[in-house]
Parts: structure tokens; sequence; C-alpha cells
């Protein structure tokens, strides 16, 4: 993965509005692999905030998501 590739899933995945699942289309990372990556590229407290503001946020996660936003045609999820 290059640098400008971790630098985008960092960036979604500190995105309120950004789903796990649409960082799974885009890059093939499950919310797990999104974690590592988080985990291994951010300092340990910048990881253990991100992690608390992500746990539990129904914005993260597409199916408990109410959200309704423009998708591009490109996008599937």
């Amino acid at each position: 993965m290059t640098t400008r590739q971790i630098d985008r899933i960092i960036e979604m995945a500190w995105e309120d509005r950004t789903p796990f699942e649409a960082i799974e289309y885009q890059f093939g990372l499950k919310e797990n692999d999104v974690r590592e990556v988080m985990r291994s590229n951010l300092k340990r407290s910048s990881f253990e905030l991100w992690r608390k503001r992500v746990k539990g946020r129904k914005t993260k996660h597409q199916k408990t998501s109410s959200a309704d936003r423009f998708r591009s045609q490109n996008q599937k999820l």
C-alpha cells in the first residue's frame, strides 16, 4: 500500500459520515484491517482518541446509519 493510499484510508476513517463499507469498497479493507492501519500509523494517543470516537458510532456502519447522501455512480455502497 502506498503512503498516499494509507493517508486516504486514515482520512476516511476519521470522517464521521464515511462508513467502513466505503473504505472496504475502495481499498478492500474490512473494519479490523482499518483498525490495524490506524494503530500502526497513528501515535498511540491519536489511535485511542479515534477508537473512542468511532466506537458505537452508527454513521460508521452503513446498515445502522440513516444518513442519506449523494453517492457518485462509481460508488456502489
